[in-house]
């Protein structure tokens, strides 16, 4: 049986967006295991990334000549700063809330996505998509209800806040058609700049610096690398599904090394966002697979 090009394209992106996902979901606990104050963390995390993406770079216009833009224009500019200030919110969620909560709370990244390609790229959600929201919400706010109840509001907030500016430059980069693959990692340099003028006044302080290293110099690369490149090949909606691996994996690797058991009602919200979704996904793969050689308007989360 004979495969279509759009067909082809599409395994594609979910392989290179897949792969992403994984990655990611190493951050938290390379964060965690390092052991250092929150700017610190930022700030080395921040220019490992961003020395990877001027070696990418030379590695991909002077060796492989082909020419490749470290920022495309004025629509990577601004992909660029909300994946620059996620890296703030991101780092405030990981110190102010617990890893559960975190990841959960991006799970929602998906359905941002789909309400900003809504608005902005006239991608229409079906209802099926309409009734996932309205679980995915009330799974947030069984989620933020426990951070209020246990003081950790702020971290639920920034981890929301999070979400949003990811699926902002997911739709950015939709829309835009560009490649986008070097973007979140050239603009790392903005947070690096700013988190080294917060530093403390003793400079760095971080126990074990190999971790964030290894972080920064190859987890968060190769994760946004991956994720960046896969709205040339998916709808905004459905690579901010792949968030969803970060979702279920990093509070596992969370609790096997740093024991941290979620709470009842944090496992009750999460539970309630992955389901959503996962019944979300698998209808929309049987709709692909009932019709291989469609092409319908409507993107994967908003058909």
């Amino acid at each position: 049986m004979r495969h279509s090009p759009d067909a082809a394209r599409h395994r594609r992106g979910l392989a290179i967006t897949g792969l992403g996902g994984l990655a990611l979901s190493f951050d938290i606990p390379l964060i965690r295991s390092a052991n250092g104050e929150v700017w610190s963390l930022l700030a080395l995390r921040s220019l490992s990334t961003f020395a990877v993406a001027i070696l990418a770079w030379f590695v991909i216009n002077r060796v492989l000549r082909r020419p490749t833009a470290l920022i495309p224009g004025k629509a990577g500019l601004m992909a660029g700063l909300f994946y620059g200030i996620n890296s703030f919110t991101f780092l405030l969620a990981v110190f102010n809330t617990s890893t559960a909560n975190v990841v959960f709370i991006l799970a929602f990244t998906s359905m941002f996505a789909a309400i900003l390609s809504w608005i902005f790229l006239k991608e229409r959600p079906s209802r099926a998509t309409l009734l996932t929201m309205a679980f995915m919400l009330l799974g947030v706010g069984v989620i933020v209800a426990d951070g209020l109840e246990s003081g950790h509001f702020f971290g639920d907030a920034m981890a929301a806040c999070s979400a949003f500016l990811l699926a902002s430059a997911i739709t950015v980069s939709r829309a835009s058609g560009r490649d986008m693959a070097l973007v979140p990692l050239t603009t790392a340099i903005f947070p690096a700049l700013a988190a080294l003028l917060l530093l403390p006044s003793d400079g760095f302080s971080i126990a074990e610096p190999g971790y964030i290293l290894v972080n920064g110099l190859v987890v968060i690369p190769l994760a946004f690398f991956c994720l960046a490149t896969g709205p040339r090949y998916l709808s905004a909606p459905e690579v901010g599904m792949f968030y969803l691996l970060e979702t279920v994996l990093a509070p596992i690797w969370v609790w096997i090394i740093f024991s941290e058991t979620p709470t009842a009602q944090t496992l009750l919200g999460g539970a309630i966002l992955i389901l959503a979704l996962v019944g979300h996904s698998l209808r929309q793969m049987r709709h692909k697979m009932a019709k291989p050689q469609h092409s319908c308007p409507e993107q994967p989360l908003a058909g």
